[in-house]
């Protein structure tokens, strides 16, 4: 809140009484670091799938709708918590609107808390603008993955896709033809 430093003097000063948890803060960096990694080893193995002319088993495409529906909860939460502090920030320093400078205009006033607050408002508006524009393509990755794990369920027997996938995480080799059908039992 502002509030007047000395009576006779009408300079205000910003207070502020509890800034929000720092666990906000580093939940919104490790959801950035964490998007950047999956997002880079996401494109290696598209571009390995089309280099090499392989295609997702049902099993990878499933694993792959989770992690990318995990992100973009993620990254919609960050956004998110990056939106209301942005605007609870510019609330509090414009007091609700009644001030006669907006908040971008409050960004070049010092604000004698301690810390470097000369460009809050730019910082602020780039981390709002990258979350979101971060999130729209993980919108539509988890789209992609889905109908890739939709399409894979209505080409192929699930079973018969579940049997391959126990057998080549047991390290066995595949065995098709006969045994497949003797092994048909519904116990995966």
């Amino acid at each position: 809140m502002w509030q007047n430093e000395n009576i006779t003097v009408s300079k205000q000063r910003f207070i502020i009484e509890e800034w929000g948890p720092q666990s906000s803060c580093s939940f919104i960096t490790a959801v950035g670091i964490a998007s950047l990694i999956l997002s880079a080893v996401q494109a290696w193995r598209l571009l390995f799938f089309i280099c090499k002319g392989h295609d997702d088993s049902i099993f990878n495409a499933f694993l792959n709708l989770l992690i990318s529906t995990f992100v973009v909860f993620a990254v919609f939460l960050s956004s998110t918590i990056v939106s209301v502090g942005f605007n609870l920030w510019c609330d509090a320093i414009t007091e609700g609107g009644s001030m006669l400078s907006s908040c971008e205009d409050l960004q070049d006033t010092d604000l004698e808390l301690g810390l470097d607050n000369s460009a809050f408002y730019d910082q602020f508006a780039i981390a709002q603008f990258g979350l979101w524009a971060a999130w729209l393509p993980w919108l539509g990755i988890t789209v992609m993955a889905f109908l890739k794990v939709y399409h894979n369920y209505r080409q192929e027997d699930l079973v018969d896709s579940l049997i391959h996938e126990k057998e080549f995480l047991l390290g066995r080799s595949s065995r098709r033809c006969s045994d497949v059908v003797d092994e048909k039992s519904g116990m995966i």
